[in-house]
């Protein structure tokens, strides 16, 4: 796993297992989860995108490193607290999906705030045809990005979907040219580094914590989150820019 700085306030995760086309296995994962750890505490990072490469995204956990453990084996592993770290990430996350996003890829995937998918991209949950299920959010991530009917029929037959019918389930937010995915990617996560970071904070935490409760709490979170903003430079600076006719310059203060 490899990060890149490639310009302020943006970092790159990518992914890198070109020969078992970026098989998520312990090495990855505790990679992944070592970079998401760093640079969530890093205050000049902003926004970070999520890649595999130009050519697969990662298609799935390493089957050779799964073959013949025991349950318990499995358990120990605690592989729920390497994915938590990704989870937890306070900074928007943009994955950019170019071919196979299969299996922990797929869930790895849903893992982002943002997925720009190339048009060969292609998404599928395909452990029911090894055995086994979905074990890192693909029933239950999945379910809340698409609904019953649609997650149901993806894990349940493990068949593929292709990028357009992704974006038209609702599991990604554009489909662009295969040879745009990084940049456009890129693109996002610059405009989204330019935003004010407390805002963007604020935005991220309450979405995700206010998908699984009420209605009513759900806006009581987004009511005092949008209170405090009034407390941070940020605020006074956007608002005095608008008025002023000039752009912001925002701190994160």
């Amino acid at each position: 796993v490899i990060v890149e700085r490639p310009a302020a306030h943006v970092a790159v995760i990518r992914m890198n297992r070109p020969e078992a086309r970026n098989a998520l296995n312990q090495a990855v994962r505790s990679g992944l989860a070592e970079h998401f750890a760093a640079l969530s505490q890093d205050p000049d990072v902003r926004c970070i995108v999520l890649t595999g490469g130009d050519t697969v995204f990662a298609a799935g956990a390493d089957i050779r490193d799964m073959a013949d453990r025991g349950a318990v084996e499995i358990m120990l592993r605690n592989t729920q607290k390497l994915w938590q770290t990704v989870a937890a990430c306070p900074k928007p996350v943009v994955a950019a999906v170019s071919g196979l996003a299969w299996g922990g890829g797929c869930e790895l995937a849903m893992h982002a705030d943002i997925i720009v998918a190339g048009r060969s991209a292609s998404f599928c949950q395909p452990e029911v045809k090894v055995g086994i299920m979905p074990g890192a959010g693909g029933t239950q991530r999945l379910n809340r990005a698409v609904g019953k009917f649609k997650a149901m029929k993806m894990v349940l037959t493990g068949l593929p979907v292709s990028a357009d019918e992704a974006s038209a389930m609702g599991l990604v937010s554009e489909v662009v040219a295969d040879a745009e995915v990084h940049p456009r990617a890129l693109e996002l996560a610059h405009l989204i580094a330019s935003r004010p970071p407390l805002a963007v904070a604020q935005i991220k935490e309450v979405l995700i914590a206010g998908a699984d409760a009420s209605l009513e709490t759900g806006l009581m979170l987004e009511r005092k989150a949008f209170q405090l903003l009034f407390a941070s430079r940020d605020q006074k600076e956007g608002m005095h820019a608008f008025l002023e006719k000039r752009d912001p310059q925002f701190t994160g203060e």
